[in-house]
């Protein structure tokens, strides 16, 4: 009675002026890979920048919040559409003419994303090329279990159909992915016809149960675009995939090896990066995104002159080859 009134346990004196700390933005590799290839192709096909609609577009890099109620998740995922929306609208004047008169072999692991895949051939198209065949690996192909089947076919084809072709010292999945590698691609820019030897070694390689047989080929291609699928993460199977890509490498004029910007990093391509052997395979993580497939393009064609380089989200060498 009389005293000093006491606090209640839930009052807070809180100062006027005082205001909520927000968590500092982040830039989230999707929009880094989508923001600096926006500006690359704008540079592309003649837009000034400081002006016009790329002005706009350098101020996308923006925080990722990890909310999905705050305000900043939801502008940042309406930036990236208006930025994979730019991306597209700029990709065929960057990339028309880029693959003019040269052919590409789709490879595609197992669990590839069909769409994704569609995709990439789409772009093929835009670039001025054309998909000579698609060629999908069954799951026993990359199954560590089958190893002795995929060993013994390939020591069969080795001698029947590739005598000085393969080294009869390569490993196991080196030599099914150089055997491969003749069936479907060739060291010469312009392509070449698919002979008896291609045929035989598709057909065995199908009956086998290790690949589909594609329903159609019009030629061995110059370059192979090798398509990643789900990423079982054990080193069995990543020598498996190195083995198969850099054979597909070794009897082909460019591969590019590409995956999802999830596969960049820590994920599959990430690990295939990390192993010094793959420095002459070309990659690309990121066609998850239009930006993604646009620099595949960029980087196929690249391939024609230049081996190896990591690109995309995750890659040592930048979004997108520069020169």
């Amino acid at each position: 009675m009389g005293g000093r009134p006491v606090p209640g346990r839930h009052d807070h004196h809180v100062r006027p002026d005082r205001q909520r700390t927000r968590t500092p933005p982040v830039i989230t590799l999707r929009h880094h890979l989508l923001t600096v290839v926006a500006v690359f192709l704008a540079l592309a096909v003649g837009i000034v920048l400081g002006g016009g609609p790329l002005s706009d577009v350098g101020q996308t890099v923006v925080a990722a919040a990890d909310d999905d109620d705050d305000p900043a998740a939801t502008d940042d995922q309406a930036r990236t559409a208006y930025t994979e929306s730019y991306v597209r609208a700029l990709g065929p004047g960057a990339i028309g003419g880029r693959l003019a008169d040269r052919s590409v072999a789709m490879v595609t692991l197992p669990g590839a994303d069909e769409r994704l895949v569609s995709a990439l051939a789409e772009q093929v198209g835009v670039s001025g090329g054309t998909v000579s065949a698609r060629y999908e690996i069954s799951d026993d192909l990359v199954d560590p279990g089958q190893k002795s089947l995929v060993d013994t076919l390939g020591s069969q084809l080795l001698t029947q159909q590739a005598e000085g072709d393969v080294a009869a010292d390569a490993s196991t999945y080196d030599r099914i992915g150089q055997l491969l590698g003749l069936a479907v691609a060739t060291k010469e820019v312009e392509g070449q016809e698919v002979n008896g030897k291609a045929r035989a070694i598709v057909d065995a390689v199908s009956g086998a149960g290790l690949m589909e047989e594609p329903a159609e080929v019009a030629q061995r291609a110059p370059l192979v675009l090798l398509v990643l699928g789900t990423d079982a993460g054990d080193e069995g199977s990543d020598a498996i995939l190195a083995g198969l890509a850099q054979g597909l490498a070794a009897q082909s004029v460019g591969l590019v090896l590409a995956g999802t910007t999830a596969d960049g990093g820590s994920g599959q391509l990430g690990r295939f990066r990390a192993d010094p052997a793959s420095a002459g395979v070309a990659s690309l993580d990121g066609i998850d995104t239009v930006a993604g497939r646009v620099a595949t393009i960029i980087t196929l064609q690249r391939s024609l002159a230049t081996p190896g380089g990591a690109f995309g989200a995750s890659g040592a060498d930048g979004p997108v080859p520069l020169g």
